[in-house]
């Protein structure tokens, strides 16, 4: 899956420690009938070897827990084999590689399915899933272990070996930090190159950490990676890195694309590193045009909470920025700036200091949000990952460009996938939600959207459970020209029946943005096309 949708599946915006009581429910009394399964896909869509990462909460503790692996798939409904690594920072030792012996999946014709992974001596992880196509998909865990989701690539064998990673990587981790008195939550972006012959040499990286003040562009220190050396290197794309000092096991999706995780005293996060390819932005004049751009996180002083902040604006290869829209969400208080309205102090800058890292930053100022600010690097000539580093936030997501308008709902009719996640603002306690699904849009103006959505809500004293094959129905409406916010209003079945308002923006016929503007949740996402 393109990063820019890793990343939104990943990361959601919930604050990291609570312990959760666990009240499961599963499926059924939808309100929503799910519509027939219809598509191209089958078991056979998935053959062949997958790297996998997830990360969440652990439901005992509240932990931060993370996995990430590989698998091989046989084509028909079963899992030959597989290992991973498993992270909680719950328990000591936190980190530990296991192996699978084997397990099961059903893929539906719509793309959608589940997949069960035993676990060697014992146990087992249980996943929704919805496949973008036959080499990618979305994953959330529905065992009620714990609230990870995540992503699944397909990996390229031949790709196992160091000088497979050579060139310069764009990376993006999540999680906690124990730099602090307390753990608190981290993003990292920055860039490192690789020489393909077991050094990383240099790079730049950004690190929000809520303890701390944002520090700015500072140089990476040189590390090393290794695959290992016992097998699981050359079978499965293994190995283990230093990123600026801290240390992260890796598995080789293929030279293009490593997923990694934090593996140390200093915390735990997940996370991708892409090859920059492509005519990378480098100085101001590179970028003219449209850019949309989510991120979710927490306020880490003050009223701390979940925010969520989804917006769109325009360069002009000067470094100005204009036609600014924004929806924040914080923490069920919502905020939209429309379109070009009260903006001050509205620029953009490429890092032309750290040359070749695609770095840049941009910021605004608006009389209800007051001064927003965000990093980003990009890893291709239209996507990048973006660091919030407005002042007491943390938050991490994704930016991409904006096909020039006007957008109607023709334009994005067609088969999506979708993953949205966040917080339920339940009292006495929020709960984590995360869905998964897929969706048909259609081009009529009432009514069109159609689909099946699995998920999670799991919270300390209140839950939603479990709830698998729930049906979807919806109104996307295309406001003006469609590039600004679109309102987005979804109803969910399941155990207990509700409806999500959503602002959606649209990047272009393929990719839907949205966040939700109601005052119970800060839940965000996206839906991107099937391409099988």
């Amino acid at each position: 899956m393109p990063t820019s949708h890793r990343r939104l599946a990943r990361f959601a915006a919930l604050p990291l420690f609570f312990s959760i009581l666990l009240l499961l429910s599963c499926g059924g009394n939808s309100s929503v009938t799910p519509p027939p399964p219809s598509g191209p896909f089958s078991n056979a869509s998935l053959t062949g070897q997958y790297a996998f990462s997830i990360s969440g909460q652990d439901t005992t503790s509240g932990g931060f827990t993370g996995i990430i692996g590989s698998i091989s798939a046989d084509g028909n409904g079963h899992i030959t084999a597989g290992i991973a690594d498993v992270l909680d920072l719950s328990v000591n030792p936190p980190a530990s590689v296991i192996s699978y012996s084997g397990g099961t999946y059903e893929i539906q014709s719509n793309g959608r399915g589940v997949m069960t992974l035993n676990v060697t001596g014992g146990g087992s992880l249980q996943l929704s899933l919805s496949l973008q196509s036959n080499q990618q998909g979305i994953l959330v865990e529905t065992d009620g272990a714990a609230t990870r989701n995540g992503t699944l690539n397909q990996q390229t064998p031949a790709a196992f070996s160091p000088n497979s990673i050579k060139g310069n990587y764009v990376f993006d981790f999540a999680g906690v930090s124990f730099a602090g008195n307390s753990p608190s939550i981290i993003s990292t972006i920055g860039q490192f190159t690789a020489d393909g012959n077991g050094n990383l040499t240099g790079g730049t990286i950004d690190v929000n950490d809520g303890a701390f003040t944002p520090s700015g562009a500072i140089a990476l220190t040189p590390g090393a990676y290794a695959l290992d050396t016992n097998g699981n290197g050359t079978n499965y794309g293994r190995g283990m890195v230093t990123i600026n000092d801290k240390t992260y096991a890796f598995y080789i999706v293929d030279n293009t694309r490593i997923k990694l995780l934090e593996e140390d005293s200093a915390g735990g996060a997940e996370g991708d590193a892409m090859l920059q390819s492509g005519a990378i932005p480098a100085k101001n004049s590179d970028l003219n045009g449209g850019f949309v751009f989510l991120t979710s996180g927490s306020v880490t002083a003050g009223t701390v909470g979940p925010i969520s902040r989804l917006g769109r604006m325009s360069t002009d290869g000067s470094g100005n920025v204009s036609k600014v829209a924004f929806d924040q969400n914080d923490n069920g208080n919502n905020t939209h700036i429309s379109e070009g309205s009260n903006l001050s102090a509205a620029t953009y800058s490429m890092d032309t200091t750290n040359a070749g890292s695609g770095r840049g930053t941009f910021t605004f100022q608006n009389s209800s949000v007051g001064t927003v600010s965000y990093v980003f690097y990009f890893y291709s000539p239209t996507q990048a990952v973006i660091q919030d580093v407005t002042p007491k936030i943390v938050g991490d997501g994704t930016m991409m460009t904006q096909i020039a308008g006007p957008f109607t709902t023709s334009t994005v009719s067609g088969n999506f996938v979708f993953n949205w996640n966040g917080l339920q603002l339940i009292n006495p306690s929020a709960y984590v939600e995360h869905f998964v699904g897929q969706a048909t849009q259609s081009s009529t103006a009432n009514n069109n959207l159609s689909g099946t959505a699995d998920f999670i809500e799991i919270g300390l004293t209140s839950s939603n459970g479990i709830n698998l094959n729930a049906g979807i129905s919806g109104t996307l409406t295309i406001n003006g020209d469609g590039t600004q916010d679109n309102p987005f209003k979804i109803a969910v079945g399941g155990t207990s029946p509700f409806t999500i308002n959503f602002k959606a923006y649209i990047a272009d016929g393929s990719h839907i943005f949205v966040n939700c503007y109601d005052s119970d949740r800060t839940t965000s996402g996206f839906q991107v096309m099937q391409t099988q």
